[in-house]
C-alpha cells in the first residue's frame, strides 16, 4: 500500500490508507475550484461524490478560488448545476468576496470610493458589501490623459480580471495611485488561466503588473497565496490551521497559500501543475522554492472515494 501520510513537504504520492490517515487527522478541508473541483463547465469526475463523502464523515469543507469573475451566489448556482447537492453559498470564498470584505472593513475616509479594474462579478460583490465604487457611464477612449475625468473621492484602487482592460483604465489607476494614502489592492496574482483548445487568457496578475509598473506602487494581494483568504474564513468559522488541509492544483498559489498559512497541502494532478514540477521544487537548493512543494500528491480528489471504500470493506 503506497504512501502513508507521514512526510512533511515531501511531495509524497498517497492513496488508500495514506489518504484515510491524512483525512482522519483533519477537521477542515479547503478546496481550490478550477482544476480541482471542475475544469471549465465540467465537474472533475467523482468530485461531487468526494465532497459529499467528506461532509458525511464530519469534515468542514470550504472552497477558496482566485477567480473573481463571479459573485458567490453565481458560484453556488454552478456547484448545483454540476451535481454538487450540499454546497452552501457561505462555504464559498472567492478573491472577489474577500476583496469586498477587506475594503468593507478598511478605514476609507468618509465618502471614499474605490476605483475598480475588474468585471461585473467583482463589482457585484463590492456593492453587496456596501463598498462605494466609482461608476462610469463608459470607458473614455478618445483624447488623452488630460481629458480623462477623475473622481476626487477615490481612496482605493482594486485590480481584478478585466477582459475590457484599456489604456484609459491604466492611466486613471496610475493617477489615483499618485496619492500615497490611496490603497492599492489586487484580487489575486494569477498571471494567466487555461482555456479550451490549449489557449490561455491573461489573469488579474498580468493587469496588476501593468499598474504596478506604471505607478511605481506594489499592490496588496487579497487572494491566494495571501493569508488574508484563510483569515477571512477563520474569522467566521474558527479554523485551526493544524487540523486543516489545503487541496489545490497550482503550486505557486494553492500550495504556497497552504504552506504560508500553516496547513498541510495536497496537490491534485487534474489541473495546472505536474508531479515533475513539484519534484523540481523539492530537489532545488533554493530555500524559497521549498514552500512550493506539496506535502502530499494524489491523482484526483476522486481518490478520496476509493480510500473510504477500502475502509468500509475492511470494516465490513
Amino acid at each position: 500500500m503506497a504512501g502513508m501520510a507521514t512526510s512533511t513537504r515531501g511531495c509524497c504520492k498517497i492513496r488508500g490508507s495514506g489518504i484515510r490517515e491524512l483525512l482522519d487527522n483533519k477537521h477542515t478541508v479547503l478546496f481550490d475550484c478550477d482544476g480541482v473541483i471542475w475544469n471549465g463547465d465540467a465537474a472533475v469526475r467523482g468530485a461531487p461524490e468526494a465532497v459529499s463523502l467528506l461532509k458525511r464523515h464530519g469534515k468542514k469543507v470550504y472552497f477558496v478560488t482566485n477567480n473573481c469573475t463571479r459573485p458567490r451566489a453565481t458560484y453556488a448556482t454552478k456547484f448545483s448545476r454540476l451535481g454538487f447537492t450540499d454546497v452552501a453559498e457561505e462555504e464559498i470564498f472567492s478573491s472577489a468576496y474577500c476583496s469586498a470584505a477587506y475594503l468593507r472593513d478598511a478605514e476609507l475616509q468618509e465618502g471614499g470610493k474605490v476605483f475598480v479594474i475588474g468585471c461585473q462579478g467583482l463589482m457585484e460583490e463590492l456593492r453587496e458589501a456596501g463598498v462605494p465604487v466609482v461608476v462610469e457611464e463608459s470607458d473614455q477612449r478618445a483624447g488623452n490623459i488630460y481629458d480623462y475625468p477623475l473622481d476626487p473621492d477615490v481612496r482605493a484602487v482594486l485590480v481584478g480580471y478585466d477582459d475590457q482592460f484599456t489604456f484609459s483604465k491604466l492611466a486613471k489607476a496610475c493617477c489615483y495611485l499618485q496619492n500615497p494614502a490611496c490603497l492599492f489592492l489586487a484580487t489575486d496574482p494569477d498571471p494567466w488561466h487555461p482555456l479550451r483548445g490549449g489557449r490561455i487568457t491573461p489573469g488579474s496578475g498580468s493587469l496588476t503588473a501593468a499598474v504596478e509598473t506604471a505607478s511605481s506602487r506594489t499592490a496588496t494581494v487579497i487572494g491566494k497565496p495571501s493569508c488574508f483568504m484563510f483569515e477571512c474564513i477563520a474569522s467566521q468559522f474558527g479554523l485551526d490551521p493544524a487540523r486543516s488541509l489545503m487541496v489545490g492544483d497550482r503550486l505557486e498559489t494553492d500550495i504556497l497559500f497552504g504552506a504560508k498559512c500553516g496547513l498541510d497541502t495536497l496537490l491534485t494532478l487534474t489541473g495546472v501543475s505536474t508531479m515533475e514540477e513539484a519534484q523540481e521544487h523539492k530537489d532545488s537548493q533554493d530555500p524559497e522554492r521549498k514552500n512550493l512543494v506539496p506535502d502530499y500528491v494524489i491523482d484526483t480528489i476522486a481518490d478520496f472515494i476509493e480510500a473510504y471504500k477500502e475502509e468500509e470493506e475492511e470494516q465490513g
